[in-house]
Parts: C-alpha cells; sequence; structure tokens
C-alpha cells in the first residue's frame, strides 16, 4: 500500500481501511499465539499500513482545520 493511494480515499474510506487492518492484525496475533502463522513478515507490514492510514488521516484532519 503506497501512501499516495491513500491520499486518493476519503477519511470514510481511510477509517474503514484502519478498521480492517486492525482486524487483520488481530488475526494475526491470535495466528501466532496458536502456532499457525505462516506468513511472519505480514505482522510487521500491518502494523506499518495502519500506521500509514492515521498518518494520512491526521494530515487530511490538520488541512481540515487550517482551511
Amino acid at each position: 500500500m503506497h501512501a499516495q493511494e491513500l491520499r486518493d480515499k476519503t477519511p470514510e474510506q481511510l477509517r474503514e481501511q484502519l478498521t480492517n487492518l486492525k482486524k487483520e492484525q488481530f488475526n494475526l496475533r491470535f495466528q501466532q499465539a496458536t502456532g499457525q502463522m505462516e506468513n511472519t513478515s505480514r505482522m510487521k507490514a500491518a502494523r506499518r499500513d495502519a500506521a500509514r492510514v492515521k498518518t494520512i488521516l491526521n494530515q487530511k484532519a490538520a488541512s481540515a482545520a487550517a482551511e
């Protein structure tokens, strides 16, 4: 997921994507705890994607407040 793709989305779409990423993180943690996880690098990617979405949301909120 690239930041430019996220900037093109609306804040509502970003919040929905953040919710989906949080659910994915939960499922990945559950898989790791039960020993079923195959791709351990996906945890790091999901965490970074969620941070990227939060950053874009904060940027959009700051630009809306400045206007």
